[in-house]
């Protein structure tokens, strides 16, 4: 297995940080794959509850696990900055502390599953039927918890050590595997939702035992080594749960702003909301490829502050804005010149078809003005300044209550421009602590 990273004195080059990047894009696009073959499998039982309990679950799960992307965030910055202060024993380390973490909060998931069950399921106005078979989904699934977030800090991990490309195979031995039980397990065996959830199960816990042990392996390469007494030093593991709470606080007041945004949607009638959901399917395709960018990044202004190089940061922040930069004009184009052909492919309502045309320029600009708030999360993510991302974010949201209020009266137009406000306060917000960060790095 080749070395973890290019050696620090190495002159940063495009060929590297594309290197880092593409791997994540790749396996950010096989990622949605899975929505669509658990429909696609469960679509072939005669019955629409099946697909409806399938997809009410795979959404419980999603907002109960997405509260704890810190897993992932927390651990590439400490990782990365680790692996530039060439620390192969504290790089180890932040593996074990971040498992442990994921072991803990998944047996916290399991143990009260039946709150979070019941307190899901109240939010959720499904019939009877569904309902019945989405408690049969998450009945299941719960038990993936430990797995499911082990595998948040893994491919923390080996971003921060700018294994991307281990990344990737990590995640296409989850999807692949998952898909690949889901159609043996519904099709074959006719276990209907329930086996879309043993699938999920069984690949999420797969994945998380071949990351490990690739991990292991890894470490053992490296000579790096670590120990239960030294992942629970009270410096080190304070130092640890501080970067992943203040990312919990960030990402948590970020969804609010997504959930907001959909509700003051739904609120303006089923075409705005069908519009409105057809156009945030373009934003969130434009963030797989951006986001691939934004570790890549953390992952170098992380290893450059954790070799103390200011210069290293400033050229690891500049060539990868770059890119941003181009790969967000690149999707703006694509979804000006294909967006009225890819709305039609995703709805044959005329209603749904034309209003989403009618804001398209809204969802067109997104990726121009939200790169910015992307490349500086991994720029404040790599230096672990989590504290400045939690208050920017609160900010920010709370920056984008008060211009949605101000701009009601311009209906979705209002709401639009209000998302856009949100993304420039998120900019403005952390360009504020920007100089802060480069002052703490040694010259």
């Amino acid at each position: 297995m080749p070395s973890p990273s290019p050696p620090l004195e190495d002159p940063l080059t495009h060929r590297a940080i594309l290197s880092l990047a593409v791997p994540i894009m790749i396996s950010n696009v096989s990622t949605p794959l899975i929505g669509v073959v658990d429909t696609a499998v469960v679509g072939h039982i005669p019955d629409p509850a099946y697909i409806g309990a399938a997809a009410i679950g795979a959404v419980i799960f999603s907002c109960v696990f997405w509260g704890f992307g810190f897993l992932r965030m927390g651990t590439t910055g400490l990782t990365a900055q680790a692996l530039g202060a060439r620390d192969t024993a504290e790089v180890a380390t932040t593996l074990g502390r971040a498992l442990l973490v994921a072991l803990a909060a998944g047996v916290t998931l399991i143990v009260l599953q039946w709150p979070i069950r019941e307190s899901a399921f109240a939010a959720v106005h499904a019939s009877g039927r569904v309902e019945g078979l989405a408690r049969g989904y998450f009945d299941i699934r719960i038990w993936a918890a430990p797995a499911t977030l082990a595998n948040y800090a893994l491919l923390g991990w080996f971003i921060g050590l700018g294994r991307t490309d281990i990344g990737l195979i990590l995640q296409l031995i989850l999807n692949l595997t998952n898909m690949a039980l889901d159609i043996l397990f519904v099709l074959g065996f006719g276990w209907n939702v329930r086996g879309v959830a043993l699938g999920t199960l069984m690949a999420e816990v797969c994945a998380a035992a071949i990351g490990i042990a690739i991990a292991v392996r890894h470490m053992h390469r490296m000579g790096g080594h670590s120990s239960l007494r030294r992942m629970l030093a009270s410096a080190l593991l304070k130092r640890t749960l501080a970067v992943n709470g203040d990312i919990m606080i960030r990402s948590l007041a970020l969804i609010s702003a997504f959930l907001w945004f959909a509700s003051q949607g739904a609120r303006q009638g089923d075409v705005i909301l069908a519009a409105n959901s057809i156009l945030l399917q373009f934003i969130s395709v434009a963030a797989f490829f951006l986001d691939g960018l934004a570790f890549a990044t953390e992952a170098l202004v992380g290893r450059a502050i954790g070799a103390s190089r200011r210069v290293g940061l400033a050229v690891a922040v500049k060539m990868t804005t770059m890119w941003a930069a181009g790969t967000a004009l690149a999707a703006s184009a694509v979804f000006l010149l294909f967006g009225p052909w890819l709305i039609d492919l995703l709805t044959v309502d005329l209603a749904a078809r034309a209003t989403a045309r009618a804001y398209l320029p809204w969802a067109a600009g997104a990726p121009l003005l939200g790169v910015w708030a992307y490349q500086l999360d991994g720029i404040f993510i790599g230096a672990t300044h989590t504290a400045d991302m939690r208050n920017a974010m609160l900010a920010s949201l709370a920056i984008f209550l008060l211009a949605w209020w101000l701009l009601r009266p311009l209906g979705n137009h209002g709401l639009w421009a209000a998302f856009y406000v949100h993304y420039l306060a998120r900019t403005a917000t952390l360009v504020r602590y920007y100089p802060k960060l480069v002052r703490a790095v040694p010259g």
